[in-house]
């Protein structure tokens, strides 16, 4: 095969095996890739992923050049397991698979917020490795009489995620100089962060009881202070290797607060995203500041090459106390990596070059189908 033929990329994402059989690429979701690339002289093609037709998978995979990766965590009761086994072996065949399972590791669970905390998007952060010491620790947390927010290892869609403080008697109590320790039996206000959860009353021993799960296959709890300007709105960076792509602006997001003296159950459900191109002029202070700084330093942090990125990713920040001069602080609440989905249309053709530009910058040359057969 000629050195210069025509590259070809695999945009995979969760399905069904049904959808597998019936997907083209003129059916297929990620239409605006598709095109984008043909415009490039590049075939992309749709590679639907489930567990039950892996070998299906393997064998589109090992004749593309590289594969965009759309899966969450979780999907419909499965994990990534099977897949990232399967990524891993493509990846050592040449491939180039953004992101690597490896870097996911690194970058794309909410341990991240905990292993980063000293950075500038970093605040107080702490990681509970099992159940044990989340109920030795977490109660003299909650006793300062600040609202937490407590997320599991891995997920997505708010799943895992929970608000957690004192009762509003308790919480005067500390904000009144009085130290209130919370019993297994105090009860605390508690909210899901998944869409449609409302706050309820629960006691902090049931609450433990309900995270256990989360300790499941070496998992971990991170806890993280509340922000309490969270009701001015959530700001998602939308990036493509170590550059930002554009913007998400979510108004009213998960675990917004109920208005003042409403009851809990008021507390308006998540809204829609809005999204921008990179040079929004209200976000160019951030934008800048997490190219410069923030991006490198997790870098080298977390021992991340600038080629071993993900190709498009994104960090969401909410606004943190004012500084001294009046100037917004940010603090980093997530990083999303396995699955980036919607995204703006600024970062399509940013996404499509820089895939590209790492194909070439790499030497790969395609596989033959000769080649995979044998």
């Amino acid at each position: 095969m000629k050195h210069d033929q025509p590259k070809r990329v695999a945009i995979l994402y969760a399905g069904t095996p049904e959808a597998r059989e019936t997907v083209t690429r003129e059916n297929c979701r990620f239409q605006d890739l598709i095109k984008a690339f043909a415009a490039r002289g590049t075939m992309a093609e749709p590679a639907v992923w489930h567990d039950t037709v892996r070998d299906d998978v393997k064998r589109q995979l090992l004749r593309v050049d590289a594969v965009l990766v759309w899966v969450n965590p979780v999907e419909d009761g499965r994990d990534r397991a099977v897949l990232d086994a399967l990524l891993r072996e493509v990846a050592s065949k040449g491939i180039l698979v953004s992101t690597h399972p490896d870097v996911i590791l690194k970058l794309g669970t909410k341990e991240v917020l905990h292993s980063t905390r000293s950075m500038g998007w970093g605040c107080d952060t702490r990681l509970y490795a099992s159940p044990v010491q989340m109920k030795a620790e977490l109660p003299a947390q909650l006793a300062l009489g600040k609202a937490r927010v407590l997320k599991q290892y891995r997920g997505n869609g708010g799943d895992g995620i929970w608000k957690l403080q004192l009762s509003v008697a308790d919480a005067e109590k500390a904000e009144g100089g009085a130290r209130v320790v919370p019993t297994p039996d105090t009860v605390l206000r508690v909210r899901h962060a998944k869409r449609g959860s409302q706050e309820e009353n629960l006691t902090l021993g049931a609450f433990l009881e309900r995270c256990a799960p989360y300790f499941a296959g070496g998992g971990r709890m991170i806890d993280q202070a509340y922000q309490p300007r969270l009701p001015e709105g959530m700001i998602r960076c939308y990036l493509v290797g170590d550059r930002v792509a554009g913007f998400g602006h979510q108004a009213v997001n998960a675990l917004y607060p109920a208005p003042p003296g409403a009851r809990p159950s008021e507390a308006p459900q998540p809204g829609p995203r809005l999204y921008h191109p990179p040079d929004k002029p209200e976000f160019q202070a951030l934008k800048q500041t997490l190219e410069a700084e923030w991006v490198p330093a997790a870098q080298k942090l977390l021992a991340i090459d600038t080629e071993e990125l993900p190709l498009l990713w994104d960090c969401d920040f909410l606004l943190g106390p004012k500084t001294a001069e009046g100037e917004d602080s940010y603090v980093l609440c997530e990083i999303n990596v396995s699955c980036i989905s919607p995204y703006p249309e600024a970062a399509v053709d940013t996404l499509c070059d820089a895939t590209l530009a790492r194909l070439q910058k790499r030497g790969q040359t395609p596989f033959s189908r000769k080649q995979v057969i044998e």
